[in-house]
């Protein structure tokens, strides 16, 4: 028998973003997507691609999320994707590649190329970005984490697939921060239930420290403008971040 592919999303309000999304993994078996309670045509669009949709509004955190959207799924192997993502033909190939010819227990990395104010940016450690997106629906999940989730898989085999995913990370720079002042409060929140601080120096230093990486170690400033903005972004969320974990360790922010 043929190895079935599943592609799983989570989604919420991705009406736009859908369409492009589900149109270049139509040739899997099966598309699972999880809405989390969309008040735009998330559920219709994704209907009307052949989808197979649910819904689940008691939202724990993207790990858990995922976890449920995976248990809706019936093929051999997961392809976890975004809303915001795209498979490039290249990497279809490479996907399907691997399911004629499985290596049992392996997981496979992906290489993303994410998308920053009209720029795919290069370096500024955000390509090649590899992430762990395809792998056996039986043998794998993702962890529990609230954001920045990954996959449960330490033991495995980690294969390269050749090809990128295409990832509009920043297309309006509203919602991008928006959603990454989410992402800070998140982090800042699981942190602190698991009893991390964080001190006024810290703060500081994390601050600096991921400005630098970003323009310096990582080759920001080989992105040109977009790469000095990423500098000044990345070090702004890891601001956010450390100072929401020292505002709740001093009751000065509402814990959740």
């Amino acid at each position: 028998m043929s190895t079935r592919l599943s592609v799983v999303m989570i989604a919420k309000n991705a009406a736009d973003l859908l369409p492009d999304c589900l149109a270049s993994v139509a040739w899997a078996d099966e598309i699972v997507v999880l809405d989390s309670g969309s008040t735009d045509d998330t559920v219709d669009v994704a209907r009307a691609a052949g989808a197979k949709v649910f819904t689940d509004t008691d939202w724990q955190g993207y790990g858990i999320q995922r976890q449920r959207a995976q248990g809706y799924a019936t093929g051999d192997y997961v392809l976890m994707l975004d809303t915001d993502e795209r498979i490039t033909s290249e990497l279809q190939q490479a996907i399907q590649a691997v399911l004629s010819s499985p290596q049992p227990g392996a997981v496979y990395s992906i290489a993303r190329r994410n998308y920053f104010l009209g720029r795919f940016m290069r370096h500024s450690g955000w390509y090649p970005d590899r992430v762990m997106r395809l792998y056996e629906r039986e043998r794998y999940q993702y962890n529990d984490n609230l954001v920045h989730e990954s996959l449960s898989c330490d033991s495995a085999q980690v294969i390269p697939l050749r090809g990128d995913l295409l990832h509009l990370t920043c297309r309006d720079f509203a919602s991008f921060q928006r959603k990454q002042l989410n992402y800070a409060t998140a982090w800042a929140q699981e942190r602190h239930q698991r009893g991390k601080k964080a001190s006024l120096t810290g703060i500081f230093t994390h601050t600096l420290g991921a400005f630098l990486k970003t323009l310096l170690l990582r080759g920001g400033m080989l992105d040109g403008k977009q790469g000095w903005l990423l500098a000044v972004v990345n070090a702004q969320y890891t601001f956010n971040k450390y100072t929401e974990l020292w505002a709740l360790c001093r009751g000065y922010s509402e814990k959740t």
